[in-house]
């Protein structure tokens, strides 16, 4: 139970229908949707559409989309790919000619095609029970009329405010420089843009005057994007079969790749099969155990995780129980391992902006819903006269001939956001999601065994302060023991004090039993769970 004398908030109970989100005004727009007859699916379009306007650093229209949907009595889970794809002409023939070598994160390069409108679109087509033209008009409102700056995305925008400068987004720059918290910030190109796509589709934004400024402010920057690019990516987003783990008498369900939902799955694979860590959840040797799991997932990560369309992804060995069995015996309680076993490098860099929302409808129905730029404010180039911050996320393309990742036209990028979906006995029992770039995989692992493991609460699960092994270091958060740091510095692990916490997360347990829904909200941003 919560100490009532220290900071912290209490988990939300309802029993209708629950949204968590990381805007108050993103979750308040989920909850009338739901109370006007939606489902969780409008309810989650209608808020990802609201933080595209709010939380501007961390997602927008011009970003890719994943969704994990349980539909309610089905047993089944829904997958949605709605990640978009490079353009037809980057072969690496071209990059080679021009002798390029990496893709940097602010270039027209960093940019595939966003594939977050088309996915909304096929989402609420196959699962919804409202159109965009409904769904949309909040966000609309809060672009054309502007909206208070909350403290974390202030935080967030001035740290960007040299990002910004570089790619001439001079607009997300009023009077040169960041808003503050409460400062109204208007956007009604975008506002707009989503005016047309809500009249029109999503045939809106990927063909005519949106298409066409997006693409001439890439090409002016030297980027391959043609219109018919934009074209083929409306239709792009498609339902995939989920991957899962059985852990702890519940399925585990996550998107496979081109994302790194794997990464979660092996975490837990490797953990499942240790006893519960003697000194806690925030112990030494729970931390140790989290961590060695961590390294050896991620290294895999990084050797084999790419677009399965093109390149062939052993999902079936790195799930297996003889592989994940090899790899737990490399955790040694004393010690951290020095020279992991050959299988990658590390070739992601950290990146960490991105909204993740979770929604539970009265008749159960539980979707789970990731829709991101990448790093803060994407590539930060901004189509001026539509609107759109672009992503960056063919920075996570490699530029080397024979790499599983190696950028290849219309290929699609490995894939940092994932959503989550616990089952139990064909049941949803909780969507969850942690944001955070390459902490997600991390952060889904830690806050199961938070839960599950070592029965903290869902808030609490949220709360507790996080790690995470990147780059040979071992990033901390200011909440973790000093002497817990010590500890894991001198059992061979490299600790260093990051000043952004790590990510974001939010749940929402479906409690049948008791006929209630029980949500947590990240505190490491600005949103919160409510019900009705």
């Amino acid at each position: 139970m919560r100490d009532y004398h220290l900071p912290g908030r209490s988990p939300v109970y309802a029993t209708h229908g629950m949204a968590a989100t990381s805007m108050p005004a993103a979750t308040l727009t989920a909850l009338d949707v739901l109370r006007a007859g939606g489902n969780a699916i409008d309810a989650a379009v209608a808020a990802c559409a609201v933080l595209c306007v709010i939380e501007p650093q961390s997602t927008g229209i011009g970003g890719d989309c994943f969704c994990l949907y349980a539909p309610a009595g089905s047993g089944k889970v829904v997958a949605l790919n709605g990640s978009g794809r490079a353009p037809a002409a980057a072969t690496i023939d071209w990059y080679e000619s021009h002798g390029i070598d990496a893709i940097e994160n602010t270039s027209a390069h960093a940019v595939t095609v966003p594939g977050a409108v088309d996915a909304w679109e096929t989402l609420l087509k196959a699962h919804g029970r409202k159109d965009l033209d409904e769904l949309l008009q909040p966000a609309i409102r809060y672009a054309e009329d502007g909206w208070p700056v909350h403290p974390k995305v202030a935080w967030d925008w001035k740290r960007l405010e040299g990002k910004l400068r570089k790619n001439g987004a001079l607009y997300f720059l009023p009077g040169g420089m960041a808003p503050k918290p409460g400062d109204s910030f208007e956007q009604p190109a975008l506002a707009e843009t989503l005016r047309a796509i809500a009249r029109h589709g999503a045939k809106a934004f990927y063909e005519g005057a949106i298409a066409a400024d997006i693409v001439a402010t890439l090409r002016a920057r030297g980027g391959l994007q043609t219109e018919a690019d934009f074209t083929a990516g409306l239709g792009n987003a498609e339902f995939v079969t989920p991957i899962q783990l059985n852990w702890r008498g519940y399925d585990v369900f996550q998107c496979p790749p081109n994302g790194q939902g794997i990464v979660g799955l092996m975490i837990l694979g490797m953990l499942g099969g240790l006893p519960r860590a003697p000194d806690g959840p925030l112990g030494t040797i729970r931390a140790h155990r989290h961590v060695e799991a961590a390294r050896l997932a991620y290294r895999d990560r990084d050797a084999f995780v790419a677009d399965p369309g093109q390149v062939d992804v052993p999902v079936k060995k790195l799930l297996s129980t003889e592989y994940l069995t090899a790899l737990r015996r490399l955790i040694d309680d004393t010690k951290a391992v020095r020279d992991l076993p050959l299988a990658g490098e590390a070739l992601m860099p950290p990146h960490r902006d991105t909204v993740y929302l979770c929604v539970v409808d009265k008749d159960g129905n539980a979707c789970s819903f990731i829709n991101s730029l990448f790093e803060g404010f994407g590539s930060a180039i901004l189509a001026e006269r539509s609107g759109v911050m672009l992503q960056n996320r063919g920075f996570g393309f490699r530029l080397e001939r024979g790499h599983p990742n190696c950028i290849a036209p219309r290929k699609r990028p490995m894939h940092t956001i994932i959503p989550g979906m616990l089952m139990k006995d064909g049941q949803a029992q909780m969507p969850f999601g942690v944001m955070g770039g390459n902490y997600q995989p991390m952060g889904h692992s830690w806050f199961l065994t938070n839960l599950l493991e070592y029965g903290l609460d869902i808030q609490q699960a949220i709360d507790l302060p996080r790690l995470l092994p990147l780059k040979g270091k071992l990033q901390v958060e200011r909440g973790i023991p000093h002497e817990v740091v010590d500890r894991l510095s001198r059992m061979g692990h490299d600790p260093e004090l990051v000043e952004r916490p790590h990510g974001g997360g939010q749940a929402i347990w479906i409690d049948r039993d008791r006929g209630c829904l029980i949500g947590g909200s990240e505190p490491r941003k600005d949103g919160l769970a409510l019900g009705y």
